[in-house]
């Protein structure tokens, strides 16, 4: 998924900002818009994966 969408960025970001054919107006999200949207997928990726670190008690064998 974030090769497909890096690629969608990629492309979002290299075309046009507002474009007329026709007398039909089209915008693309500014990229400010996409990058924050990269960065909120990135970091739901990164949840499901668990990282980071845990916080365990250490007690010796012979105590309980």
């Amino acid at each position: 998924m974030s090769d497909e969408l890096d690629d969608a960025i990629t492309e979002a970001a290299s075309g046009p900002r507002e474009m007329t054919v026709d007398g039909i107006t089209t915008k693309e999200h500014s990229l400010p818009d996409l990058i924050a949207y990269d960065r909120h997928q990135a970091s739901k990726t990164a949840a499901k994966k668990g990282g980071g670190f845990s916080v365990r008690k250490i007690r010796p064998g012979g105590s309980i």
